[in-house]
């Protein structure tokens, strides 16, 4: 079916609309499924790593390495074709949710340390008090 190059992610998103129409899934791809099917994927990413430690999770062999790398494929298709059902554009919302982060994590707060939210962040003195 793909034959020729994907360099962009709108080519990877008509190239998922166009796998799933020429299959008639368009009645099985409701958001509700694709989130479900989102999440099995994104759970399948887990079983790689499960068992290793940091250090090993750094160095995988080249089969491990493969099962990785097929475990992200998936997810990015289903999140992709979440997408594109929602009329979502990916990089829109992960550029916007850039800007939330950097103002829920300061740099100067949340700098070497891996807290949850700004809620949860030490507060730098200043050096006016």
């Amino acid at each position: 079916m793909i034959n020729t190059a994907i360099d962009s992610l709108d080519t990877l998103r008509l190239h998922i609309r166009e796998f799933a129409l020429a299959r008639a899934w368009e009645r099985y791809h409701t958001p509700k499924n694709l989130v479900m099917a989102l999440s099995v994927e994104a759970s399948e990413l887990l079983e790689p790593f499960q068992w290793l430690t940091a250090e090993q999770s750094l160095q995988l062999n080249a089969e491990q390495h493969e099962a990785v790398r097929q475990e992200i494929a998936d997810v990015l298709i289903y999140l992709t074709r979440l997408a594109d059902i929602l009329e979502i554009d990916l990089l829109e919302a992960a550029a916007d949710k850039l800007v939330i982060n950097a103002r829920k994590y300061p740099v100067d707060q949340a700098y070497g340390n891996a807290l949850k939210s700004s809620v949860n962040l030490p507060k730098q003195n200043s050096s006016d008090d």
